[in-house]
């Protein structure tokens, strides 16, 4: 069946967070004259809110969206981490004002704009509405929709996540292509029936190696980057 629709993975496959959270941290470490390994703290953060969010909502409806887990998530680690001297606005302006200006990979502006001429193009993502509102406009990104499990009141990697994106798209899930940099994400869309594509993001965990450096074998496209598979999908 044909592709009609590409659902986009965001956080990771999209938008830098490494650095950008990377940069939250310094900057806050540096006011306080804190020596840290910032890259490692970000990459932590990271790990703890996915863990909260992936497949949130399974027996009851989500209580918390990925803003929520990021404000907690946080507060945990300055706590463990003893930053006695992090004020609310300091917290602030990792949790919320960083993410919500997180910049895009460089590659990827042109990509959607040449895969929306054949193509729906939707981010399908665990961020809040409002972070992908808040981050399409900063990047100049004109998805042609946004679904986020916010709205659906489960998270990923639930399999109703994916059919009811399918649904909302009006399309079936083998008209749906899942493009993800993350195997986890990907895996479950296949399940559901969606075509899937793995676009590398070698740098994603900064200087760590990526967890999701070699794809599954099963996926419909693995590309490079995304000019490597605007190449693949449009030729």
């Amino acid at each position: 069946m044909t592709i009609k629709a590409l659902t986009f993975d965001t956080g990771g496959t999209i938008l830098d967070w490494h650095s950008g959270f990377k940069a939250a941290f310094q900057k806050i470490g540096n006011k306080y004259d804190l020596d840290y390994d910032w890259g490692s703290l970000s990459n932590e953060y990271r790990r703890r809110t996915l863990k909260q969010m992936l497949n949130h909502g399974e027996h009851t409806p989500a209580t918390k969206n990925f803003d929520d887990v990021h404000a907690t998530v946080l507060e945990e680690l300055v706590a463990e981490m003893r930053f006695d001297k992090f004020t609310a606005n300091d917290k602030k302006s990792i949790a919320w004002d960083a993410l919500h200006a997180l910049d895009c990979w460089p590659d990827f502006p042109d990509a959607l704009t040449k895969l929306k001429q054949k193509f729906l193009c939707v981010s399908f993502t665990l961020l809040s509405y409002r972070a992908i509102i808040d981050t399409a406009r900063r990047n100049h990104l004109s998805w042609d929709a946004v679904i986020s499990c916010e709205g659906i009141g489960k998270y990923k990697v639930l399999p109703d996540v994916y059919l009811t994106c399918a649904r909302y798209l009006q399309l079936a899930p083998e008209e749906c292509c899942m493009v993800a940099s993350h195997n986890f994400d990907l895996d479950a869309a296949k399940k559901c029936g969606f075509k899937t594509a793995f676009v590398a993001r070698p740098n994603e965990w900064g200087h760590s190696e990526p967890p999701n450096k070699i794809p599954s074998p099963h996926h419909d496209f693995v590309a490079n980057d995304f000019d490597d598979l605007v190449n693949q999908l449009t030729s």
